[in-house]
Parts: structure tokens; sequence; C-alpha cells
């Protein structure tokens, strides 16, 4: 079974990333994908100071992302950048986390003005640390209702997620053929 690892960079209890995430989790389920999702509120402040690499929830949170086949990371755009929590989790992380395997970046803003964080700022992040990355999806926040059961109020991006989706798994049942070509 695939597993996929989603993580959410908003700071915000009640937050348009998380539901986006819940509804693409849900949509993976759907295909027979095992979903964990973690966000930045899972770890206690202190952990982001000194991190404890042996202790719940980072270690968990590690243990996961190594057994992943991919990844979903959403964002909120604060300042033209992820937030900075994002950030800070994903320094916390190895720099070869995401081992090669599909990462599908997700940002949401409130202009049009902003749809370019996701390629100079989200984007590059991951690919360094060793993400595939996809061409990702910048939703704007007045076109995600995060009270609906299907939060993407807009038939364009509901269609762009799910080929990127497509895409995702599509990469990893061609790495998963050649493994099996090379044993």
């Amino acid at each position: 079974m695939d597993k996929m690892v989603m993580i959410s960079g908003s700071p915000a209890s009640d937050s348009r990333s998380d539901a986006v995430l819940e509804y693409i989790g849900k949509q993976f389920e759907k295909r027979g994908v095992k979903v964990s999702t973690f966000s930045v509120r899972d770890l206690p402040p202190e952990q982001f100071f000194q991190p404890d690499y042996r202790g719940e929830p980072l270690r968990a949170m590690l243990e996961a992302l190594s057994e992943a086949d991919g990844y979903v990371i959403a964002s909120p755009v604060y300042n033209l950048f992820m937030t900075g929590i994002l950030k800070a989790l994903l320094d916390l992380l190895p720099r070869d986390v995401f081992g090669r395997k599909p990462v599908l970046p997700l940002m949401i803003g409130g202009t049009e003005k902003h749809f370019m964080a996701l390629d100079f700022a989200l984007k590059p992040v991951l690919a360094f640390m060793k993400g595939k990355t996809l061409s990702g999806v910048y939703l704007l926040d007045r076109k995600v209702d995060k009270r609906a059961e299907n939060p993407l109020a807009d038939p364009d991006i509901q269609r762009r997620i799910e080929r990127q989706m497509d895409e995702m798994l599509q990469m990893i049942k061609d790495k998963r053929c050649k493994e099996m070509k090379r044993s």
C-alpha cells in the first residue's frame, strides 16, 4: 500500500491549509493510499529551539516521513513566503528527508500577486531537501471554503489538484517498477 505524508504549515488551528489537506487526504485514501497528516502545531515550541529527535512527536513524524512514498506540503503565504514555523520545521528535518520521492507543494494566499511564492519560496526548499517537486498548486483564500466537505470551490483548482495527485501516484508506481526490475 502506498503511503503519503501530508504536512500543514499553518499555525492557525482552523485553517484553509488544513481543510485542503484533509480533503486531499480523503481523495488519496479513496485511491487506496495510507495517509498520515502532521501539522506544525503538533510540535511543542521548545522542540524548535532544542530538538529532541528521540522524543515524540518529532520521532513519529521522522518515522512516517522515512516510510512515505510521497508528500504533500501546504502553507499559507506570509509575506511572500511560507510560514516561518513551517520553515523552522523543515530546518529540523534531515536535508535529504524527501529521498527523491514526489512532493506536491500547495500554497494558499489572499491575492493573485502572491502566486510566485510557490515557485520562489516553497519549491526550492523542498527540492533542496531532495524532493521530486511537482509543479504544485497556488490557491486563493476566497476560493477555499474551509467549512465545506469539498473546500475547493473552484472546479479548475479541483482538476489541477487531481492531475497533480494522478501524476504523484504514477511517479510512485514508476519508481516501484524500476526498483522491482533491479532486484
